[in-house]
């Protein structure tokens, strides 16, 4: 594993003085960077393809996992990342057999990070034929 090379100067400003600070360069939030691909599989049954992009640093900071969210907050499908993607950026995972309501139009997508957590930008999905 290499080593970041990228550092950020931080600007604080602290009782009218300017003060730098030299930091390492965070890998920040995992987004979502395509559209979400949705088909319907079987009835009532979705397989969704999600592109992410992150910047993995390696075991300590990647992207791990996404999952598929009904807007009343149930969880109807994960898919957990079991490793980073350093050299793979973005890269793109399916996941099949995500069971849906039938009265349910539109889910969210959420990605998440090993130091983050859930990042906060979601994706909104039309669910085909509905």
């Amino acid at each position: 594993m290499k080593p970041c090379a990228i550092r950020v100067a931080l600007i604080v400003l602290l009782a009218g003085s300017a003060v730098a600070i030299d930091a390492p360069a965070d890998a920040g939030d995992v987004e979502i960077v395509e559209a979400v691909a949705v088909a319907e599989s079987a009835p009532d049954t979705f397989t969704f393809r999600v592109t992410l992009r992150h910047g993995d640093t390696g075991w300590e900071h990647y992207a791990n996992a996404w999952d598929i969210v009904a807007a009343d907050g149930t969880v109807l499908g994960k898919r957990t990342l079991f490793h980073p993607h350093v050299d793979e950026q973005p890269f793109t995972r399916s996941l099949t057999g995500v069971a849906v309501s039938p009265g349910v139009q539109e889910v969210r997508v959420r990605a998440y990070d090993s130091v983050h957590g859930r990042s906060q930008r979601t994706v909104l999905v039309k669910l085909p034929g509905r």
